[in-house]
């Protein structure tokens, strides 16, 4: 059994140094066609990974083994071979199945609150913690120490004025964030 493997692995590998050294106008031919091929695989691949699987739901059709992921990957396969673009091929997948087979949906007035929602939260919280910070490098009670002595007050004692002047928060996320 092993020796017969052996001798089978043997015969294609010597098929395969004939093929390799026959210089002719085939070879040529053929050596387009191989990497025509290599091309439309990994514009294939590339758009499979970018398209969900209608019946799993989680997986790419690039990884799912459903049969309509394999004729999915066969359709996208013969669209470019027949000369379409990406996005001729994203656009057609999205009039037959809808626009949840694709990974990334565009952007339009339905998608806006979903695209939108982390950049807003994101602003929120950053202004929330400008304004605190501002809020408590000018301090009142600080300012008018200030005043009172005519001298400012090191950064030291700011920070232990801030501490003594400053009222615990009552808010129950006040005891983890600093203040």
């Amino acid at each position: 059994m092993v020796a017969l493997v052996i001798a089978e692995i043997h015969v294609l590998f010597v098929i395969h140094i004939t093929e390799r050294l026959h210089w002719g106008e085939s070879f040529m031919e053929n050596g387009d066609d191989v990497r025509q091929d290599r091309v439309v695989e990994a514009r294939a691949r590339n758009i499979s990974h970018n398209v969900r699987c209608t019946e799993c739901g989680s997986q790419s059709i690039e990884d799912s083994q459903a049969d309509i992921a394999i004729l999915l990957r066969k359709l996208i396969r013969d669209e470019i071979r027949s000369g379409k673009n990406d996005k001729e091929i994203y656009k057609k997948l999205e009039e037959d199945f809808g626009e949840t087979v694709l990974y990334t949906p565009k952007f339009d007035i339905q998608t806006a609150a979903i695209w939108l929602a982390p950049l807003t939260l994101t602003g929120g919280a950053v202004l929330i913690w400008a304004f605190k910070r501002y809020r408590r490098k000018n301090n009142v009670h600080i300012m008018a120490l200030d005043l009172v002595r005519g001298v400012p007050l090191t950064p030291k004692e700011k920070e232990a004025m801030l501490e003594l002047l400053t009222p615990p928060s009552t808010r129950w996320w006040g005891k983890w964030l600093p203040r």
